[in-house]
């Protein structure tokens, strides 16, 4: 068995495993992609200041340009949370709730808790006028995300659900909603 194939079946063995497993892997899964977002910040305002790019934006527009994504990112991970919530379950892997979710703002977007998550680090670029937040991590975080719940999640779900998840995945995109004209 490949290490991806383990990692699945780690994730699927604790998701479907006792409460108190799930309920000890909840918070350091969150504490860990928490930190993993304030690192990519940390990283890139780094790099721009050694490679000597100053703020994009000056003061006050980078608050008001900046202002819409966090609005965006905490509308999203607000409503994402509590449509978990409600099925007793969280959106950590680790700890998912007992049925699919298809509502709220599932009914749009399989991840809309990362699209606000990705509207966060968009907002954070824009607000410290971080150059290679905008242009390098932000897309690079998107990229890793995209990579793991392909690799990952998505099969563990596919393990977990079956043909639900399937049929969920089929007409339900990824990140963005479908915009009808």
């Amino acid at each position: 068995m490949n290490l991806k194939m383990k990692w699945i079946e780690t994730i699927n063995n604790i998701a479907t495993g006792s409460r108190k497993a799930r309920n000890f892997f909840t918070p350091v899964g969150a504490f860990f992609y928490g930190f993993l977002i304030f690192v990519f910040v940390v990283i890139s305002l780094y790099l721009d200041k050694l490679i000597g790019i100053t703020s994009l934006f000056s003061n006050p527009l980078n608050i008001i340009l900046s202002f819409p994504f966090f609005l965006l990112a905490l509308f999203l991970i607000g409503w994402s949370g509590r449509s978990f919530l409600k099925t007793r379950g969280t959106p950590v892997p680790f700890n998912p709730p007992p049925s699919l979710v298809t509502t709220g703002p599932y009914a749009y977007t399989r991840n809309p808790m990362l699209t606000g998550v990705f509207s966060l680090l968009f907002g954070f670029g824009v607000f410290f006028g971080s150059v290679s937040l905008l242009t390098v991590f932000t897309p690079l975080f998107i990229l890793i995300n995209f990579w793991e719940l392909k690799s990952i999640e998505e099969p563990e779900l596919e393990k977990r659900l079956g043909e639900e998840y399937i049929e969920y995945r089929k007409k339900t995109p990824m990140f963005f909603p479908k915009v009808r004209i």
